[in-house]
């Protein structure tokens, strides 16, 4: 009788991290939470309250104003994008929360672009 181990998924792992950065940060009116979601298309980003749980921002590549060539470019934009509707909101500091994701990349990106555009974390 042989037993099979499989290894999770690497979404699965992802979920964990996530749950363990969640379980230390948390957004609040003051400091809401920058959030991303990553997927093989496609970058999101929302300004979440917690305390609330209400959206505050939020900015996806489906938006119409996003430009870029590439994937990493498209992040970019979305960074912009979301910390200039954070700014509408009068919203200046966050905490960021990476969802998981290695920072580097397309979440790097979105979240250099958010710095240099108004957002402090």
């Amino acid at each position: 009788m042989t037993i099979l181990i499989t290894k999770p998924s690497k979404n699965k792992t992802r979920q964990v991290r996530h749950t363990r950065v969640r379980t230390k940060i948390a957004g609040t009116a003051e400091c809401p939470r920058l959030d991303v979601f990553r997927s093989n298309k496609n970058i999101y980003a929302q300004v979440i309250d917690d305390v609330a749980g209400v959206t505050l921002a939020s900015a996806s590549t489906l938006d119409k104003e996003v430009t870029g060539d590439n994937k990493s470019e498209k992040a970019a934009s979305v960074g912009k994008l979301v910390a200039k509707r954070a700014n509408d909101n009068k919203i200046k500091k966050v905490v960021f929360d990476r969802g998981g994701y290695l920072y580097h990349g397309r979440v790097k990106a979105l979240a250099d672009a958010a710095r240099e555009n108004g957002l402090e974390f």
